[in-house]
């Protein structure tokens, strides 16, 4: 299958990784990607960067060589009101955004709850990827999750990290397995990440690839294999 991006990564920005944003580009300009997207963690996430950083976003450049750069923020879902940590009119600036669950910013609760959260998040058209959804501390309904997301027009993310032996997310084989299959039944689209937080893990989509395989997941449902379906969740590319 053609992977040409990768768009859930991190920089020293977020606190917790360790490359900078120069060094993370030309490790992404090495691996021959297309589309390059760096979401560092938004506002409550302890350790991360400053509301200003996202609001001084506009001071980088998008283009290096034959490689684009998307600029923007994983989000912290806080609340079964969908309530994300950064606000207008930035958040709509960004180029790209990811909302995930986060147990340093939101309990997990119940199904219902956490499929609310995700749900209610999916509602802001400025929220375009679902991140990692298939971490067991934060049981879903994932029919429920995967129609909204059609009907909301968001990504949900097969999150390369969760999969990765010694992670701290419970039962992620097993929930994007689920997820898989309720997005081939549905015709949803889903997203890899590598949810990089060190250069080496960009574009490292190895675990999640097998789990495409293993399902018989259809190519065409797939947004990594040609950056146009990509434009169409964006924000960078909202009508």
């Amino acid at each position: 299958m053609r992977d040409i991006l990768d768009v859930h990564t991190h920089t020293i920005a977020s606190g917790h990784a360790y490359n900078t944003m120069m060094e993370m580009i030309r490790a992404a300009q090495d691996k021959g990607l297309e589309v390059y997207g760096i979401t560092e963690h938004a506002p409550r996430m302890p350790g991360t960067c400053h509301d200003f950083y996202f609001h001084n976003l506009k001071v980088v450049e998008r283009r290096h060589g034959d490689l684009e750069v998307l600029l923007g923020a994983e989000l912290n879902i806080l609340d079964e009101k969908g309530n994300v940590d950064l606000d207008e009119p930035y958040l709509g600036r960004m180029d790209v955004t990811i909302a995930s669950l986060h147990t340093p910013c939101i309990a997990p609760g119940s199904r219902e709850r956490n499929t609310e959260c995700l749900i209610q998040a999916m509602k802001n058209p400025h929220v375009n990827v679902i991140g990692h959804p298939d971490d067991g501390r934060y049981p879903l309904d994932y029919a429920a999750v995967v129609q909204a997301a059609k009907e909301y027009h968001t990504l949900l993310e097969i999150n390369n990290n969760s999969l990765t032996p010694g992670g701290s997310r419970r039962n992620a084989r097993e929930n994007d397995l689920e997820l898989l299959r309720m997005c081939k039944r549905y015709q949803v689209p889903v997203i890899l990440g590598s949810d990089a937080h060190y250069h080496k893990d960009i574009l490292n989509h190895e675990f999640a690839c097998a789990l495409l395989q293993e399902s018989d997941f259809p190519e065409e449902l797939v947004v990594n294999t040609d950056k146009k379906k990509l434009y169409a969740y964006i924000n960078k590319y909202a009508q």
